[in-house]
């Protein structure tokens, strides 16, 4: 299932000046296929039509921001799932805020244990990384942070941002925000906590990513990443108690929605009594 992209919108892309005088929703009342609701065109000392006219001009029949389905800015600008060797129960990535020519791509692992080694490392000049390199963080899922944390669009390092470079392809079992952009993939399942095998990828190790044919491998055979995975201590901070070891105990992978597994079938039970 495709999903076509056809509004410009952060992350993707921005609506530039239109957004800022109220065009965004001018153009879906004219749009013959969106709602005609105008009421939120009305500002201080405004009019809906003198705001109409001003967008009106400023499109200019163009239907630069919100394209048609016919000629949409994005024909699958949905969510990609990702499957492989270090995702049998898959990854995401958002095609629409991604770099057309990161959608195929070979490249080094620079791997980070977790979210401090990261900060620690990322700024590093002897850090051995360069703009093929792939960035890969573990252990930030929904065990692992623990609550599969919004780390996952990582900084790019200090150096190749003075080269100009900005964008790169990240992996991770974290998660980002919806506003984020980026070659980023996330949501990594198994997750490294749990020695699925993003746990088993080292430093220098060739990962291949082939969004259009939804493939994220790790170029090692199985016996290899069986053995690494079998000597692997994950990285985790120490939670002894409370709400959060209870989380721990019991919250699912990231493909089944990081639910708590004693909720699943148990929603819609009426609550019996009052609590005051």
């Amino acid at each position: 299932m495709r999903t076509t992209k056809i509004l410009k919108q952060t992350p993707s892309q921005t609506a530039g000046p239109y957004l800022h005088i109220g065009c965004i929703p001018h153009k879906i009342g004219i749009n013959s296929s969106y709602s005609k609701d105008l009421n939120n065109l009305v500002l201080a000392n405004e009019t809906k039509g003198s705001r109409i006219e001003i967008c009106g001009k400023i499109y200019d029949g163009n239907h630069d921001v919100i394209k048609d389905f016919e000629s949409p800015l994005m024909k699958d600008g949905g969510i990609k799932i990702l499957r492989g060797n270090i995702a049998p129960d898959g990854a995401i990535l958002k095609p629409s805020a991604a770099s057309p020519k990161l959608m195929k791509h070979k490249g080094k692992a620079v791997v980070f244990e977790s979210v401090e080694e990261f900060q620690e490392k990322i700024d590093d000049p002897n850090l051995d990384v360069d703009e093929t390199s792939i960035l890969v963080l573990k252990n930030c899922g929904p065990k692992g942070y623990p609550g599969m944390a919004e780390v996952g669009n990582m900084r790019l390092p200090q150096k190749l941002l003075k080269k100009g470079i900005r964008d790169m392809i990240r992996i991770s079992d974290a998660r980002m925000s919806g506003t984020a952009y980026g070659t980023v993939i996330l949501h990594t399942s198994p997750e490294a906590a749990v020695k699925g095998p993003l746990a088993a990828v080292q430093n220098g190790d060739m990962i291949e990513v082939d969004v259009v044919n939804g493939k994220l491998n790790l170029d090692l055979s199985e016996d290899v990443i069986n053995d690494r995975l079998q000597n692997y201590e994950p990285v985790l901070p120490d939670i002894q108690g409370g709400y959060q070891k209870m989380y721990v105990d019991h919250v699912m992978q990231a493909d089944k929605g990081a639910d708590l597994d004693f909720l699943v079938g148990k929603r819609g039970s009426e609550v019996k009594r009052h609590s005051h």
